[in-house]
C-alpha cells in the first residue's frame, strides 16, 4: 500500500472524485511550504508594514530597493519568517503522505518563495526529507517557471509527469508557465483569482486518497 494506516482512516472523511480524470499516479510531486504543508506561518500585511513596501508581493517589492533601504527591509523579512519557522504546525496528513510517496519511490521537491533557513527550520523542526529543495536564494522564484524547471531536470522526471502542490496563485502561475499541472490546495475556500489549476482539492487528505487510487 501506498500510505499507512492512518492516512487510510483520514481518507475516508474526503469527498468522493473522478479518479480516471486524473490519469496515472505523478513520477514526482513538487510541493509550495507556507500554507501547503504548513499551516499559514507568516502575516504578510504585519511584514509589509514593517518593512514599509507597498500592497505587492513582498519579493518584488523588496528587488526594487537598493542598498541599506533594502538591507533593512530584508533583515525584517528574515526575523519574521525565521520565527514562524521555529512556530510553524504542519498540516493534517503532511508526514504521512510525504513518507507514502518515499515508500512508493515518487521522488518530491519543495519549490518555496521563502528562504533556505526557513526552508531548513520547518525541515528539521518536523524531520521532513525530500530528495530536493528549491528557495528563493537558489534561482528565480515563484510564478517563475524556472525552479519547477530545474526541480524536474534535477529528478530526472518529465515535466508531463509531474505535479506541483501549493496553496497560492504563484504556484498556480508557475506552474501554468512551466507546463507542469498543477493541484490547487483550497482548505474549503473558493479561488479568487484569474489563474485557473489543473485540478483542486480541499487538504492534504484528499490528495492522499486520490493519489492511493491511482494506477501506477
Amino acid at each position: 500500500m501506498l500510505y499507512s494506516p492512518a492516512v487510510h482512516l483520514m481518507t475516508r472523511r474526503c469527498k468522493s472524485f473522478a479518479a480516471e480524470s486524473w490519469g496515472v499516479r505523478p513520477r514526482a510531486i513538487l510541493f509550495d511550504m507556507d500554507g501547503t504543508l504548513t499551516q499559514p506561518m507568516l502575516d504578510f500585511p504585519l511584514i509589509k508594514a514593517e518593512m514599509k513596501i507597498g500592497p505587492g508581493p513582498i519579493l518584488e517589492s523588496l528587488a526594487e530597493l537598493t542598498g541599506e533601504r533594502r538591507a533593512e527591509a530584508e533583515a525584517i523579512l528574515l526575523r519574521h519568517e525565521k520565527t514562524a519557522a521555529e512556530n510553524s504546525t504542519l498540516n493534517e496528513g503532511c508526514l504521512d503522505l510525504l513518507n507514502g510517496l518515499s515508500s512508493a519511490r515518487i521522488p518530491t521537491a519543495l519549490i518555496t518563495r521563502n528562504s533556505v533557513i526557513s526552508a531548513s527550520t520547518v525541515f528539521a523542526k518536523h524531520q521532513i526529507k525530500m530528495n530536493l529543495t528549491i528557495t528563493r536564494e537558489d534561482c528565480a522564484f515563484k510564478p517563475s517557471p524556472v525552479p519547477l524547471e530545474i526541480a524536474c531536470q534535477q529528478l530526472g522526471v518529465s515535466k508531463d509527469q509531474t505535479w506541483m502542490v501549493g496553496d497560492g496563485l504563484h504556484d498556480i502561475e508557475s506552474a501554468n508557465a512551466a507546463g507542469i499541472r498543477c493541484v490547487w490546495i483550497s482548505h474549503g475556500k473558493p479561488i479568487t483569482f484569474a489563474a485557473h489549476p489543473w485540478k483542486t482539492v480541499a487538504d492534504l487528505c484528499e490528495l492522499a486518497e486520490i493519489l492511493r487510487a491511482l494506477p501506477k
